[in-house]
């Protein structure tokens, strides 16, 4: 499911606000930069707003940002939707106890972790990223959240890249995406 597809008038000018740098971090990437796109208060904020409307009433318990950009985008959404903030962060950067599951990305190898007891057994979570390329990093946050027994409800990213297929990997959990780069 893609708003972009519902041709809600606020996409086009979130779409305009996102900056594609060509050869970044590495030749061959054609990296989306969000920072653009937070550079406009209302573009931020119809993003935000998109998200919100999605889920408000969908009685989610947990919004589930991955490091970094996740972080941007979770908690107004959470906050928004009466939901706790869990941050899944890179290796050794919470200071409790944690839980990790190491994945693959387009570009190498990487690690997620989360603290354990942050997310409590039947509770249902959204998981927030900016984008979703292959979609290593959001399996890798669907199954820390599993792993402790929550219930992933859908994956939300601003961003999708399709030609990447990620979304084939995501073994049928929903995804919503807010636009589309080939």
């Amino acid at each position: 499911m893609s708003a972009y597809r519902d041709e809600d008038p606020r996409i086009q000018g979130i779409k305009t606000k996102i900056r594609v740098v060509p050869n970044f971090p590495k030749p061959g990437i054609m990296f989306q930069d969000i920072t653009t796109l937070l550079l406009d208060p209302k573009a931020f904020k119809d993003t935000i707003d998109l998200f919100v409307e999605r889920y408000k009433g969908k009685n989610i318990s947990v919004v589930a940002g991955i490091e970094a950009r996740g972080f941007i985008f979770g908690p107004p959404i959470a906050l928004a939707i009466g939901a706790k903030f869990v941050p899944l962060r890179k290796p050794r950067k919470l200071p409790g106890e944690v839980i990790s599951e190491e994945y693959i990305l387009e570009y190498g190898r990487d690690c997620l972790e989360m603290h354990v007891g942050a997310v409590e057994p039947g509770e249902r979570a959204l998981v927030v990223d900016d984008l979703i390329a292959t979609g290593g990093t959001l399996c890798a946050a669907m199954n820390l959240l599993e792993r402790v027994g929550a219930e992933v409800v859908e994956c939300a990213c601003l961003i999708e890249l399709p030609g990447l297929q990620g979304r084939g990997r995501l073994n049928g959990k929903p995804l919503y995406v807010l636009v589309e780069y080939q």
